[in-house]
């Protein structure tokens, strides 16, 4: 029991670490998130401000600090049964609600793709969340991302529903749809006008 909770623990830690923050701070743009319309410490903000390779870096270590944690927990001996969807969900709690910046963080997009790459070779979960963003980009255009985001994990939710996938990663991610969904409701950004385009219209 020790070693599970002290595990979901470090899960949640990693995920507190936000990678904007740090990296938006040694190139010298962490006050500029506060600017922007969603005050939002993500990769966007870190590409926006602080260029490609502020950018970048963020976006490695925010799918690392989800994958790494859940790839390395399928070789925790000794866990308990019920650990693992915790374990799939923790670093985006951590992420969304970090003990590091006062539980006041970021809307847990790239960490949830983090933790979903950590079940390699199990890759059904990501494909699908992936695929949901790309049809919601490209086939049935939603703007603005703040809609968008909402509709592909929402969509993304029903798709595991349906196909299936495995029973602890369906837990740790509908989870995962209601506290980002949640973020994006109660955030500070302005909520602009909804709209839609099909990928055949200009």
């Amino acid at each position: 029991m020790g070693k599970t909770v002290f595990y979901i623990v470090l899960c949640y830690l990693s995920g507190s670490v936000l990678y904007a923050n740090v990296f938006g701070g040694l190139f010298g743009v962490r006050k500029r998130y506060a600017e922007s319309a969603d005050r939002n410490p993500g990769v966007t903000n870190a590409y926006k401000y602080g260029g490609f390779w502020c950018g970048t870096l963020t976006l490695v270590c925010e799918l690392a600090k989800g994958a790494l944690p859940v790839f390395c927990a399928r070789f925790v001996p000794g866990l308990r049964d019920w650990a693992m969807p915790v374990i799939i969900a923790a670093p985006v709690v951590g992420h969304v609600l970090p003990v590091f910046y006062d539980f006041r963080g970021g809307k847990g997009i790239a960490v949830t793709f983090g933790c979903l790459l950590g079940l390699f070779p199990y890759t059904r979960p990501l494909a699908i969340l992936a695929a949901s963003f790309i049809f919601f980009s490209v086939v049935i255009k939603i703007y603005p991302h703040y809609y968008r985001t909402i509709a592909a994990f929402v969509i993304a939710g029903i798709a595991m529903l349906i196909c299936p996938v495995r029973a602890d990663v369906l837990a740790s991610f509908l989870f995962d749809v209601a506290l980002v969904c949640l973020r994006l409701v109660l955030g500070h950004e302005e909520k602009e006008k909804f709209e839609v385009k099909l990928l055949w219209m200009r």
